[in-house]
């Protein structure tokens, strides 16, 4: 039997978050930022595993502008420390405006996404 104290401190709990949600997104910050209020978005650990194609893919997708900043944040992270112990396989590595010298994203590509900024950025890393 649910205990009604209980449940209404779950259920304005719950209300509080959801109004918090949508006035962020009334504000215009994304969804994907916005969600950060949401009870799923909390701290998680997890274990990858991938071969050095793979990784090398990973890095083309997430690492790009149009990634969201969180995930390219992490494949960020993970390029420098690939770098560090395969640096043949992956110094040329990056978004694919990096390692191919053009942007496959077309009319979806940023409009302050410098491919030889990006290039500059990356070999710095």
């Amino acid at each position: 039997m649910m205990n009604p104290e209980a449940k209404r401190v779950y259920d304005e709990a719950l209300s509080k978050v959801s109004e918090a949600y949508r006035k962020l997104l009334e504000k215009g910050i994304s969804r994907e930022d916005a969600r950060f209020v949401l009870p799923n978005a909390a701290k998680t650990n997890i274990i990858v595993t991938m071969n050095a194609r793979e990784l090398r893919h990973f890095f083309n997708l997430r690492c790009c502008s149009r990634a969201q900043w969180e995930i390219r944040e992490v494949a960020t992270e993970m390029l420098r420390q690939a770098r560090k112990v395969a640096p043949a396989l992956f110094d040329s590595s990056g978004p694919t405006c990096v390692e191919y010298g053009y942007c496959p994203e077309g009319k979806m590509k940023p409009e302050q996404c410098n491919i030889s900024e990006k290039k500059e950025e990356f070999r710095k890393l």
